[in-house]
């Protein structure tokens, strides 16, 4: 197998994986939107306060959120992970197409491929980051700068008396970082995987001319062997022959 069809397989192959972590992203996302009513936990600020309820024996503990937090640090983590998806199945198509025609991109092509693939980098790593930090603040929210006698994870398996669902807010939002993070580490395989096609479609670009001539050198003759006139008759010969 060629180098260039290694790469293409390899590219394949990334792109296919990265349709999955994206989907592990979008669908928790998308599922803990919902059961928040539209609202995001990411950087959500409360406190406990204890009421005591008259159909109820003794003191009830219950979470005040004071702020949710904002939209758009849930959205940029799920515009990653649907731009992931939706690049990785086009671009997954193409690799297929060219290991199907035994061609690759053009020189410019592969450029734009590198730069994209840099750029989206950033975002996604950036949008770890924010979902990683974001989920740390809800968690010291709901645990109370962990004083409260369970962790984030039983968190969910506790009444926090909020009027939207947290039955499964930590599996959600766990699972969609995980998966960010990995979309992230796709992203960097994609960028240098993009950077050895563009370095191979310019070496074949550079040494393309250069092949004719080196192979008539092989052959014992160069090309304007081929194309010099025959040297002319000597006098002599002139002579005999009239």
């Amino acid at each position: 197998m060629e180098l260039d069809r290694r790469l293409l397989l390899a590219h394949c192959t990334v792109h296919a994986l990265s349709v999955v972590a994206g989907l592990l992203v979008v669908v928790p996302m998308a599922l803990n939107g919902s059961a928040f009513k539209g609202r995001c936990a990411l950087f959500s600020t409360g406190y406990w306060r204890t009421e005591t309820q008259a159909e109820m024996t003794g003191d009830v503990a219950h979470l005040v959120v004071r702020q949710w937090g904002p939209p758009a640090a849930c959205q940029f983590s799920t515009f990653v992970g649907i731009f992931t998806v939706l690049y990785g199945a086009a671009q997954g198509w193409r690799c297929l197409f060219y290991l199907h025609g035994r061609h690759d991109d053009t020189l410019f092509s592969s450029f734009l491929t590198v730069l994209l693939s840099v750029c989206v980098l950033f975002l996604s790593g950036g949008a770890s980051v924010i979902l990683s930090l974001g989920l740390v603040s809800w968690c010291d929210t709901v645990t109370d700068d962990n004083t409260r006698p369970f962790s984030c994870a039983e968190s969910q398996s506790f009444p926090l008396y909020l009027d939207v669902d947290t039955s499964s807010f930590y599996m959600e939002l766990n699972l969609a970082q995980v998966s960010l993070w990995c979309v992230t580490a796709l992203w960097l395989t994609q960028s240098i995987l993009a950077f050895l096609r563009l370095y191979h479609s310019h070496s074949q670009h550079i040494s393309r001319p250069c092949r004719p001539r080196e192979k008539e050198m092989l052959l014992g003759h160069s090309p304007s062997d081929s194309r010099s006139p025959s040297p002319p008759q000597s006098a002599s010969s002139s002579i005999l022959l009239v």
